[in-house]
């Protein structure tokens, strides 16, 4: 069951990436209600790339790294499918937070969010743990080599979207 902290704070999500230009909409995957968002970010300093930036949250009863790994697996997949415009590598790439909410958060897929960012060719994902109960949120914060080019933008948006 799906508890009332963990559908308050996607509503909360959804105000924020609403209020940060994100275009919002909820979908039904495997029967479940997933928050979209998405928006694009074009800097010189990213080697004149255009950066697909996908948040994709979902409310579930219980929190494994089975679980956020798949799930993020999805989102990747998801994102470099739906993201349009030229093919990934050439000037664009595409990052996603994968974000699971859930009173119920085994500590190992908090640990397996916070370890590191995982990658596909001109693809990253930031994987999001939030453990409603405990109002802790959970994600890679680093610099990895990979990447790296877009890792404050990937930090910035990521404390804006699930802090607070």
């Amino acid at each position: 069951m799906i508890g009332e902290s963990a559908r308050n704070y996607l509503a909360s999500v959804e105000s924020r990436l609403q209020a940060d230009g994100c275009a919002t909409r909820w979908e039904g995957w495997f029967g479940v209600p997933v928050l979209v968002g998405r928006r694009a970010d074009f800097r010189m300093r990213w080697m004149a790339t255009n950066l697909h930036l996908f948040t994709v949250a979902a409310a579930v009863p219980e929190i494994t790294p089975q679980s956020v790994d798949a799930f993020t697996s999805q989102v990747l997949t998801y994102a470099k499918q739906n993201k349009g415009g030229l093919p990934v590598g050439l000037q664009t790439g595409v990052a996603a937070f994968p974000v699971l909410v859930s009173e119920r958060v085994d500590p190992a897929a908090m640990a397996w969010a916070e370890q590191q960012q995982r990658n596909r060719f001109a693809c990253f994902a930031r994987p999001v743990v939030v453990d409603s109960a405990q109002r802790y949120v959970g994600f890679y914060r680093g610099k990895p080599a990979l990447g790296r080019v877009y890792a404050s933008h990937l930090i910035d948006k990521g404390n804006r979207y699930f802090n607070g």
